[in-house]
């Protein structure tokens, strides 16, 4: 078990898909307001719960599948929110690579130090409990919306999203995802 192998293995994977999708559609996730990429989440996060509860899926697509979106909305989430209020709504393919890269180097730095602090505490939980802190995190990225962003002492958006993005990648991981070449 080495996580930075498998982390990087998950991430690759993700955003091998993010950027595909980007050569299908462009940069349409731009014009998206942060509150509906954060409802976007919580649609995929809550499917996650339902199907942990239920035990099946009609729709053919499965956990692993709306924990990779999970990581690839959290990208979008950081760079919109990095992104000047001017900025075009088309970004050139190249850029969106660097962004997501940066985007993904800078949580996973985050990671990195979580890691040494809790001692990779994440793989003795339950997945489903990495579930239930994604949708913890939701709720206080909502708040923090409803409250125009401003927090008194509470972590922001961006370390939000961060940790959603990590959480969701320690869930691909326990999966057998950061295996897969």
């Amino acid at each position: 078990m080495n996580t930075t192998t498998e982390y990087n293995t998950v991430i690759e994977q993700c955003k091998t898909l993010f950027l595909s999708k980007t050569k299908d559609y462009g940069t349409a996730w731009r014009i998206m307001r942060p509150s509906s990429i954060t409802d976007q989440l919580f649609i995929k996060a809550q499917r996650i719960r339902t199907l942990e509860e239920k035990k099946v899926s009609k729709v053919g697509e499965g956990i692993l599948e709306e924990y990779i979106a999970i990581v690839n909305y959290c990208v979008i989430a950081i760079i919109q929110l990095e992104l000047p209020k001017d900025a075009p709504e088309n970004i050139p393919f190249d850029e969106v690579n660097e962004k997501y890269t940066q985007a993904v180097q800078e949580t996973y730095d985050l990671m990195l130090a979580k890691n040494h602090d809790y001692g990779e505490a994440w793989r003795d939980m339950r997945i489903s409990s990495l579930t239930d802190l994604i949708l913890m995190k939701l709720f206080r990225v909502k708040q923090i919306e409803d409250n125009n962003g401003t927090t008194l002492v509470s972590e922001g958006l961006k370390a939000n999203y961060q940790d959603m993005l990590n959480y969701s990648v320690f869930a691909l991981i326990k999966m057998g995802f950061g295996d897969k070449k």
